[in-house]
């Protein structure tokens, strides 16, 4: 694929999700990212007591990996190289820590006054908040965004961290905002880039807010469900299927085709889009009961036929197994760094047509340093 970012240095001073995500974007569209670790390391590293966790290999591939301890006066200089040869750097600490570490903004600015900073914390700069410890759950909590998740009847946290990666993604979005105004902008001085996990949370529940502020609408967790008629079916192999029904009547019709029922807009509970989201448990019984009489392989072959918005309700290990994933190419490997091959997800952006195949491996701890302290390990890899 095109690197668009190639020839852009990014200094990742960041743990766990946020940072690194913010930092893997953005190496993954072509820039040249250095991990700026502690001796110790990204602590989310840590599992089975070797590091290289699969929390860390989520959020690090494409990138170089540094040890520096800032607050050493020769790790310091070595620091202030790397920022006087970046573009952008990238922080997710709370606030305060990072002048901590010699890394604050103004100290950072007068080495490098072209340099893009991003500080990326839990609820912001300053305010009541702004010292509160912030994880996930803590972010998707205090949006509104985790209250359209959980369960009424079952309540208890799920899903993958959607906060952590979605406030990574609002970093990018914003680096890259400044990178191009950097360039169209006389003198080419950097910007200070911020964005909390509270701001970038709530942004994403845009909607639930819209619905407040326009309709006096709290929204609950089967709201967004019940107007796009969307479910999940369990069929009689054990496996489970999902329909995204909408609004237009045509994907009703061939549902009641697919289903043998080609009755069921006589019953006035079904009969209008309106009955049918008023009514949507009485469609959730009739449906549930009827799908469990085929496997699933045979309704996804009905639905299709019908053009039925619809997909298998897939476990993580059924999708790299799926045809259309498999055309895409979108499951790529690379060496591992201790042998063998690493396989991950590739990019989801293509350019021109070309999709993103080449990555590389999440880097172990401090496997750059020697190039650092050789001079810069922008262009270094480590021998394999």
């Amino acid at each position: 694929m095109a690197q668009v970012l190639a020839g852009v240095r990014v200094v990742e001073h960041g743990t766990f999700i946020t940072g690194p995500a913010a930092a893997m974007l953005l190496a993954d569209l072509g820039a040249d990212v250095v991990k700026v670790e502690q001796p110790a390391g990204d602590p989310f590293r840590a599992f089975r007591g070797g590091l290289y966790s699969p929390h860390y290999q989520t959020y690090n591939r494409n990138k170089k990996s540094v040890t520096l301890d800032t607050r050493q006066a020769d790790d310091l200089a070595r620091f202030d190289r790397l920022i006087a040869e970046a573009d952008v750097y990238i922080q997710n600490f709370r606030p305060g820590v990072a002048d901590k570490l010699g890394a604050g903004e103004a100290r950072l600015r007068a080495l490098n006054p072209r340099l893009i900073y991003c500080a990326i914390s839990g609820f912001g700069p300053d305010g009541p908040a702004a010292g509160r410890p912030s994880y996930d759950t803590v972010a998707q909590a205090a949006s509104g965004f985790l209250k359209l998740l959980v369960n009424p009847a079952n309540p208890r946290v799920v899903g993958p961290a959607l906060a952590d990666a979605i406030t990574g993604f609002y970093a990018a979005y914003g680096i890259l905002g400044a990178l191009y105004e950097r360039e169209r902008r006389e003198g080419g001085r950097g910007r200070k880039v911020e964005v909390s996990m509270l701001e970038a949370m709530t942004h994403f529940n845009l909607d639930a807010f819209t619905h407040l502020f326009s309709e006096g609408e709290v929204m609950g967790p089967y709201s967004r469900p019940s107007v796009s008629q969307s479910y999940v079916l369990p069929c009689a192999d054990g496996k489970w299927i999902a329909l995204h029904m909408s609004s237009p009547p045509k994907f009703w019709e061939g549902l009641a085709q697919a289903i043998d029922k080609p009755d069921l807009f006589d019953d006035p509970r079904f009969a209008t889009r309106e009955a049918r989201i008023a009514n949507q448990e009485a469609i959730i019984e009739l449906l549930t009961a009827i799908f469990r009489t085929r496997e699933r392989a045979e309704w996804c072959r009905r639905l299709e036929a019908l053009d039925v918005p619809h997909a298998p309700m897939y476990d993580t290990d059924e999708v790299p197994e799926d045809p259309q994933a498999k055309h895409l190419q979108l499951f790529v490997d690379a060496p591992h760094p201790q042998g063998g091959r690493w396989r991950t997800v590739r990019s989801p952006v293509s350019y021109d047509g070309e999709r993103s195949l080449a990555v590389t491996a999440p880097p172990l701890l401090g496997d750059h340093n020697d190039a650092l302290r050789a001079g810069s390990p922008w262009a270094s890899a480590p021998a394999r």
